[in-house]
């Protein structure tokens, strides 16, 4: 999935980051744990990503049968944040989103989100095919159940997908301590 002239870290101007399905009756049945961990680690992406002007995409899954997305992270989306309602697995199966993606110019495609083993593995595999750079953020990502989240991890690893966590994600879109959002950034680290 890479190449000489693609970096293996997140490039800010290079960037998008995709919020997969988090919506109430699904993060209902995650682990209290789990989903502490998911939405603190989606908003320090969800703040970066707004404060770096990076675009944001939000997917819901069936609304209707799935309910909303969390409002909590519905709030943190930026200004100009595209989101989109769909039944495929896939993101790239939602009426309007491959032609977003493609217009935003961006081909490193950051995902977090849930299912792990289901609409972020399918998306990211789907994504990959199409030529993007994937990453996925493994402590914004969940599954119901551990062993479904541990096996789509080690299946992305397998297709190419680059795994990293919140923080890498921020450090690498600042690159240096001399970065104008350094500070404000740093605090939410805290």
């Amino acid at each position: 999935m890479s190449n000489k002239n693609t970096s293996m870290l997140c490039e800010r101007d290079s960037s998008a980051l995709l919020i997969i399905d988090v919506q109430t009756h699904l993060t209902a049945i995650m682990p209290a744990k789990v989903l502490a961990r998911l939405q603190r680690n989606m908003g320090l992406l969800l703040n970066a990503a707004g404060l770096m002007d990076i675009p944001v995409f939000a997917t819901e899954q069936y609304p209707k049968g799935l309910g909303n997305l969390e409002e909590e992270i519905a709030n943190l989306l930026p200004e100009g944040s595209f989101r989109y309602e769909k039944t495929s697995f896939a993101c790239t199966g939602a009426e309007n989103f491959n032609a977003d993606l493609k217009a935003s110019g961006r081909k490193q495609i950051i995902l977090a989100g849930m299912e792990a083993h289901i609409c972020v593995m399918q998306t990211a595999t789907e994504l990959g095919n199409d030529g993007y750079q994937v990453f996925v953020v493994a402590d914004a990502i969940c599954s119901r159940h551990r062993e479904s989240y541990e096996t789509a991890l080690l299946r992305l690893r397998n297709t190419g997908v680059t795994i990293l966590d919140a923080e890498s994600v921020l450090f690498e879109w600042m690159r240096d301590a001399k970065n104008e959002h350094f500070k404000t950034l740093q605090t939410l680290l805290r």
